[in-house]
Parts: C-alpha cells; sequence; structure tokens
C-alpha cells in the first residue's frame, strides 16, 4: 500500500478511478530502480537529492514518490561513522564548552581537544557529529526483486489498496469465492453472500456498519483486495466516502494482474477458539474428517460458508458446524435467518452462552452447542454420534450378509479397509470360514496350529514371533482363545501360563 498523500484518482463523472499505469511506464519504473542501485553505498541525502531531480523531470512526481515507496520497503540503511556518533559529540560538546566556541577557530580548537580524548583524528570527530541522523544513513544494499514491469504492477495494486482506504463497503463477484470469504473472516470482516444471475456476490463490511457508516475498516479492505486478485475472473465495487461525497469504485481483473511478491501473512482461524477446537478434534482420529471452510450452502437468495464441515469418512456425508463467537445482536439475527433458510443440510451450530440464542438455533432444527471460552469436543462428538447409527447401518448394507476372506488370518480393520467401511460395519457380517478372536479373523486351522506350537514356560518374546510369522498382532486376545495367560517378570518380559 501507499501513503495517502501519493494517491493518484480520477473522479471524473462522479467515479473515483485509480489511475493506473500503463507499459510506457515502465521506463520510468527502471529510472528509479536504477537511482536507488547506483547509490548504495552513498547517503540517503544524497538518495533523496536524486530523486528529488528525477521528480522535477518527470511528468508526475506522485508516481515517482510512488515507485520509490515501494524500493525503499527493500531498502537497507546502517549509520557510518569512524566514531561512536554518541561519543563524538560528547567529547566535542564538552571541549566546546571549555573553549567557549564563537570563531570556526574555536570551533577547530574545540575538535581538536575532542579528537585527542577520543585518540581520533579532528576530521574523523567532525564526520561522525550527526552520522546517526537518518538523513546521514548510508545505503549500504537494496534486497529486492523488482523489474520494472513487477515494480509496475505492484505499484498498480498499492494504488488501488490505497484508494479503498476511505471505502465503507465492498462488493465482490469472484471465480474463487471460498478464498475470498476465508480471507475476509481472517481479516475479522463481515460479508454475506447473495446469489444474482451472474453467481454469486460477495458484500464485505466492518461490525460498524450495522450502526453507522465507517471508514474505519478501509486498511482491511485495502488488503482484502490482494486475495481478490489472486482470482482468474473477479469484479469489485466499492463505496467511497471521499471527504463526504459518497462516489463508487469499480475494479476488474482487466484492471490489475497479482503480482509475484508474496503477501500479507494472515492467521489461519478466524479465533482462538476455532484454531484450538481444529487442533483437539483433529487428534481425535475419528471416522470424521475436519474440513476447513468448505462449500457454500444455499440459503434462500443468500449463501452460507460455515466454519468447518465434518466429512464421514465411508461416504458423501457431511454435518456442517458453524462457530458463533460475540457478535452483536444484529449480525446474530441475520446469521439465523441465513441458518433458517437452510434446508436438507445437517448443521451444528456452537454459540458463546453469552448469546443466549440457544432455543433459537434448535427452534430452525439445528443441533445448539453453547460453549465458554473453548468448545467442547466431547459435545460435538456426541452430537455427532447421533448421525452415526444410521451411517453405519447403511455401510453395512453394502456388505453381504457372509464373508469368506482369502486370507487365513486378516484384521477387521484392514478388511474395513478394503471395503470402504467403518469397522463397525464389518461387526454384522457372518464369517463362516473363520473365527473373531479381539479385531482379528482366523481360520479354525490357524488356531489348531498355534494350539500345537505354543506350550507353557515359553518365553513371550519367542511366543510373539509365532504369531507374527502369522500376521497376527492381538497377542493377548489370541493367549487367552487357546487358555493362556502372561506370567510377568517386572519389566524384563514373562513367560505363558495355563489360565486356572
Amino acid at each position: 500500500m501507499l501513503t495517502k498523500d501519493l494517491l493518484r484518482v480520477s473522479r471524473a463523472g462522479g467515479g473515483y478511478q485509480p489511475r493506473f499505469t500503463d507499459p510506457s511506464d515502465e521506463a520510468l519504473a527502471a529510472r528509479v530502480l536504477g537511482v536507488y542501485q547506483g547509490h548504495v553505498g552513498e547517503s540517503k541525502r544524497d538518495l533523496d537529492d536524486a530523486l528529488a531531480e528525477l521528480e522535477r523531470e518527470a511528468d508526475d512526481f506522485k508516481l515517482v514518490r510512488g515507485f520509490a515507496k515501494l524500493i525503499h520497503r527493500d531498502a537497507r540503511f546502517a549509520v557510518e561513522a569512524p566514531v561512536s556518533p554518541r561519543r563524538a559529540r560528547t567529547a566535542a560538546f564538552e571541549a566546546a564548552e571549555a573553549v567557549g566556541v564563537v570563531t570556526d577557530a574555536d570551533r577547530t580548537e574545540a575538535l581538536a581537544a575532542a579528537a585527542d580524548r577520543l585518540d581520533a583524528s579532528p576530521d574523523e570527530v567532525d564526520a561522525s557529529l550527526f552520522a546517526d541522523r537518518e538523513i546521514e544513513s548510508v545505503l549500504y544494499a537494496i534486497e529486492t526483486n523488482y523489474d520494472p514491469e513487477s515494480l509496475r504492477e505492484q505499484y498498480d495494486l498499492s494504488l488501488a489498496q490505497t484508494a479503498l482506504f476511505n471505502a465503507v463497503s465492498v462488493r465482490v463477484e469472484t471465480s474463487e469465492p471460498k478464498a475470498l470469504v476465508s480471507a475476509i473472516k481472517r481479516l475479522r470482516l463481515m460479508y454475506e453472500i447473495r446469489r444474482t444471475d451472474e453467481g454469486r456476490t460477495v458484500i464485505v463490511t466492518g461490525p460498524d456498519a450495522l450502526f453507522r457508516r465507517s471508514r474505519r475498516y478501509g486498511t482491511r479492505f485495502a488488503r482484502l483486495l490482494r486475495t481478490v486478485t489472486k482470482a482468474a475472473e473477479w469484479t469489485l465495487e466499492a463505496t467511497i466516502d471521499d471527504r463526504g461525497t459518497e462516489r463508487t469504485l469499480r475494479l476488474d481483473s482487466d484492471d490489475l494482474t497479482h503480482p509475484t511478491a508474496e503477501p500479507v501473512v494472515e492467521p489461519t482461524f478466524d479465533s482462538g477458539v476455532e484454531s484450538d477446537f481444529y487442533a483437539r478434534f483433529d487428534a481425535l482420529d475419528l471416522d470424521w474428517r475436519l474440513r476447513r471452510e468448505p462449500d457454500a450452502l444455499e440459503a434462500g437468495e443468500f449463501a452460507v460458508i460455515p466454519d468447518f464441515a465434518f466429512e464421514w469418512r465411508y461416504g458423501d456425508f457431511r454435518v456442517f458446524f458453524e462457530i458463533m463467537g460475540f457478535w452483536t445482536p444484529e449480525y446474530v439475527e441475520k446469521k439465523l435467518s441465513r441458518f433458517e433458510a437452510l434446508e436438507d443440510v445437517a448443521f451444528l451450530v456452537a454459540y458463546d452462552e453469552s448469546l443466549g440464542v440457544g432455543e433459537a438455533i434448535e427452534a430452525l432444527g439445528h443441533r445448539a452447542i453453547p460453549y465458554t471460552g473453548t468448545v467442547s469436543v466431547a459435545d460435538v462428538r456426541d452430537a455427532l454420534r447421533s448421525y452415526e447409527s444410521e451411517l453405519h447401518a447403511e455401510s453395512a448394507a453394502t456388505l453381504p450378509a457372509r464373508m469368506t476372506p482369502d486370507a487365513d488370518v486378516i484384521a477387521i480393520s484392514v478388511l474395513a479397509e478394503e471395503r470402504g467401511v467403518p469397522e463397525r460395519a464389518i461387526e454384522t457380517v457372518d464369517f463362516p470360514d473363520h473365527e473373531r478372536v479381539g479385531r482379528t479373523l482366523l481360520r479354525p486351522a490357524v488356531l489348531e496350529t498355534l494350539a500345537e506350537e505354543l506350550e507353557a514356560g515359553m518365553d513371550l518374546d519367542d511366543v510373539e514371533t509365532v504369531l507374527g510369522e502369522r500376521g497376527i498382532e492381538e497377542t493377548s486376545a489370541v493367549l487367552a482363545r487357546l487358555g493362556y495367560r502372561v506370567e510377568w517378570e517386572g519389566l524384563s518380559g514373562g513367560t505363558i501360563a495355563e489360565r486356572d
């Protein structure tokens, strides 16, 4: 972004259009880059003088300053002085007080006295006196990847961002609505999605917009523009408060090219509550995948993008999940109206208890989960269980009543994975050629062979080797089936013995 004093806009016809560059301006961009590169090793004072000269030669001094503003962020300056400037000033001022400086000769005498104290020459002391002023700092490097073309592209984006500083609301149509809404949430803006004949329009405002028109969110709108320009196709319309006059800013994908520079890093989640819940739920390794910001849901003429979706691992079923934090009553009411318009959607809503909207959410047919501080994973898990019985039944219905696996030994988990169903569904199937021992299916012949090979007194390590050779991992369950138990010998291991 640029500072407001560098804004270049046209107000023709009551509009508010940034005055973008064109390829012919790349020559000027190259000259500004050249000024910086040519002044490495020189003071900022000399650099500023050279830029001022270029401003006088150019048709638009603001364009020169805009290019320079972007390059300057990658410029590295340092204080270069033979003597510490602070020590030089202290010594020189004390010497000047003793001498009583009035004339140039007095000044020379004071510098000589200070130099003696600092073990330096008078010229070194003189050069160091004010070397730590910003204007005297030395440009030692330009760490930039800009070339004239990319500098011009970045300038146009920055100019458009600056034009949005005075925006009170923004409307966007984009080929990437999910990415846009994700950025909106991370910037803590408010939005609603409306369906139009052309597609979906995302309307973005700040929380204060519920009560009054405000420009305080302009910098967030500006940051949002970088995400907007990433889409292949997009249009943006912003309402601008131009010193009390309402104007309209219109941009589209033909106006701006997303620059190659890395965007400003933004938070991954809207809040710590969401981030905390995601981490704790994901660690459970359940039959549900937790997906962040799924596809939009139709809600009448609007659309809703929930915070999360729980995706059933074994079929095309999702439960959507919204976390309602401390919002204004008006915004809560708007959210509830969107929820009411959702049809044939499994929806859970966790709400901050301070909102007091649990009954209203339940009345809309959605499961309400109150929370204070953090969302209870156990409460969400209980809510998901209400769907699992039917889902397990559906999975079981895809299986035959009887199955005869080819393998002599096979774990239920492996069989479930092969069939693409939860392990619980496998439990409903009859296996006439196998016996279920723990979570493993074994042919009777395998059990008979094991009964002959195992005997009381065998070392447990040897037993596990025998079982491992046949692909059996459930030692305890198989030993119990064959009538053995383990006699432990401290932490070093044990032997098997017949059960009493």
